[in-house]
């Protein structure tokens, strides 16, 4: 499957990277690395992919979803920003070099975004789970891609 959202024209101030952001995620994916960890009852791990521009590692601390037959699902949200976050393009670029980290463990995974019936169901269970989320698309005009991770 393609990935191939589109940015939207209205949403939610994105966050910019200054200290308090970094050093939130960076507690975050500590404590993903090491545990089964929840943030705001949501379960989180961390997205390892290859920069589209540079080529370096990027680590991103997610929250995820289960997906069917063992496989994750995380959502682009961007806290419902009109911009796809940049891991998006990132997995875009390179969907076979991506790894997560939870509960101690490193997981080499694929990913393809989920398009039609398949995204609209995933989403709701996403929306089900996590209320949040729901709020997220009402801030922005662009459909939030939904990405599967297969274990790879």
């Amino acid at each position: 499957m393609s990935f191939d959202t589109r940015n939207g024209t209205r949403g939610a101030k994105q966050p910019s990277a200054n200290l308090f952001l970094k050093l939130a995620n960076g507690l975050m994916m500590s404590r993903a690395r090491k545990k089964d960890a929840k943030m705001a009852g949501m379960r989180l791990l961390v997205l390892t992919t290859i920069g589209k521009k540079s080529g370096e590692p990027r680590s991103t601390p997610l929250a995820w979803f289960p997906g069917d037959d063992g496989t994750w699902l995380v959502a682009a949200s961007a806290g419902g920003g009109a911009k796809n976050p940049a891991w998006y393009y990132n997995v875009a670029a390179n969907p076979d070099r991506i790894t997560i980290e939870l509960a101690g463990e490193t997981i080499p995974v694929a990913a393809d975004q989920l398009h039609g019936e398949e995204r609209s169901r995933a989403w709701a269970a996403i929306v089900d789970s996590s209320a949040n989320f729901g709020g997220y698309e009402e801030k922005t005009d662009r459909e939030i891609p939904v990405i599967r991770l297969t274990r790879a």
